[in-house]
């Protein structure tokens, strides 16, 4: 891809918005950075940026006036892309990549893609240090919070990319052609912006349209939706699975975790010796290794980091222990499932913090794995009472609403007892009060701390 002297709209002022045009910068564009927020309310971006490179800025109205003189967009995954300056771009012959897209076309290195609705961060995160500890220079980037703009100019062709995959990303690739794909799972999530499941499920399984002979696709064998995706384009399916045994691809066997990739079956190590916990954290282990058994690693590796690996930080992540109460910070369960997995990851009683912006999700399912488990639920924002009525439709009446963290936490640590657990597994993005996930996980953190003093 050409970029000098071409004139290059940035949409988004987000981290990967910011990455990507200080990279077109360096690689020689006119750069114009669109938001439609007004410049007092990004002021602290816009510095970054006029420190860093020159640019121009259209901030707090639509860009369509600009169009005229664009030769590409590029596109942060908040944008959805129906809004109306991007069909009328489009229209006129204006291409639409993602931020991935952009630094795909100057990546020089091996790239090992991760997507799905749930674990990708656990995944990636996994795989890159088994990929780290078999010696290779791995850049672990994308939707897991280094922008891959961010890396690429650093990434040798000796190197390996390890690149998080979000469905938004995946709406604007063109020729994004991972060496290694992996689809986790497929539960409803984002139907805000995918309005279908059949549309979430066509824009994950971008992911691996631009493979070829001698690439690899990981898929799920247990999820219903993944097992049955047939790529036609040559490259070697393997499937990894924790409920039956496989002949080739990941499994479990005898308590141990197996690997098959067409050389013989290798026992890797015993399933109660991994480290992160879960059922679902099991099948993230079983993808990773499977990966990584593709991409050359030695099984011994692959057991050693398996053994090691504690998981990733607002994933089910253990805060602190205070009067014989367990505080976890799972600030990730970003959607129903994701916080089903760790209300079923937790041992004893739980006082369940969730809610956050509305994704046009359903609750029922959630409710339904309390199980008994989930004894208090303390709701916040936006969907507090749309998970309020599912609750007690199903005859959960032990509900608390809040209005922030703090007090979401004061109001949980009221409600447990010793050999309790509170969980914040929100069931929910956290747009509606929250920058990110990281942040809202950040605030739940002190708010623990703040308990102990």
């Amino acid at each position: 891809m050409e970029i000098k002297d071409k004139t290059v709209l940035v949409a988004g002022m987000a981290r990967s918005g910011l990455s990507a045009a200080k990279l077109l910068y360096r690689l020689g564009a006119r750069v114009i950075v669109y938001d439609k927020k007004k410049h007092d309310e990004v002021s602290d971006l816009v510095e970054e940026l006029e420190s860093a490179i020159h640019c121009e800025f259209c901030l707090g109205e639509e860009p369509d006036k600009l169009l005229g003189q664009i030769d590409l967009i590029v596109l942060s995954p908040g944008i959805p892309t129906d809004v109306p300056f991007l069909v009328k771009a489009k229209s006129i012959g204006i291409k639409v990549i993602s931020e991935v897209e952009l630094a795909y076309q100057y990546c020089k290195a091996p790239i090992l893609a991760i997507t799905g609705t749930n674990g990708k961060t656990t995944t990636t995160t996994l795989l890159g240090e088994i990929i780290k500890a078999s010696g290779i220079t791995t850049h672990v980037v994308g939707n897991i919070g280094v922008p891959f703009t961010a890396k690429v100019e650093e990434i040798k062709s000796s190197d390996i990319a390890v690149v998080e995959i979000s469905s938004f990303q995946l709406q604007t690739v063109e020729e994004f052609r991972p060496w290694i794909s992996l689809m986790l799972n497929l539960t409803p999530d984002h139907l805000d912006r995918h309005k279908t499941m059949e549309d979430y499920l066509a824009t994950k399984a971008r992911i691996f349209e631009n493979q070829i002979e001698g690439d690899f696709l990981i898929l799920n064998g247990e999820d219903p939706l993944v097992k049955e995706l047939k790529p036609d384009n040559g490259s070697k399916v393997f499937f990894f699975s924790s409920l039956r045994t496989l002949e080739e691809g990941a499994w479990v066997e005898n308590g141990q975790i197996m690997i098959n990739i067409g050389k013989g079956a290798l026992t890797i190590c015993p399933v109660e010796r991994v480290a992160i916990p879960g059922s679902h954290n099991l099948e993230n282990a079983l993808a990773a290794a499977l990966a990584a058994a593709l991409a050359g690693v030695e099984s011994k590796l692959i057991a050693k980091v398996l053994k090691e690996f504690p998981g990733v930080e607002h994933r089910i992540e253990k805060v602190d222990t205070i009067d014989g109460v367990v505080y976890y910070n799972d600030s990730k369960g970003t959607n129903p499932e994701s916080s089903i997995k760790a209300i079923e990851a937790m041992k004893g009683s739980i006082v369940l913090i969730a809610g956050g912006f509305d994704k046009k999700a359903s609750y029922a399912n959630l409710i339904d794995a309390f199980g008994g488990k989930v004894k208090e639920l303390v709701l916040l924002g936006e969907t507090a009472e749309t998970i309020a009525a599912a609750a007690k439709e199903k005859g959960f009446n032990n509900i608390h609403m809040t209005k922030t963290i703090e007090e979401a936490v004061e109001k949980s640590c009221a409600l447990s007892y010793p050999g309790w657990n509170v969980l914040l597994s929100p069931a929910c993005a956290s747009w509606d009060m929250f920058k990110d996930f990281e942040e809202r996980g950040r605030v739940f953190k002190e708010a623990v701390k703040a308990l102990r003093r």
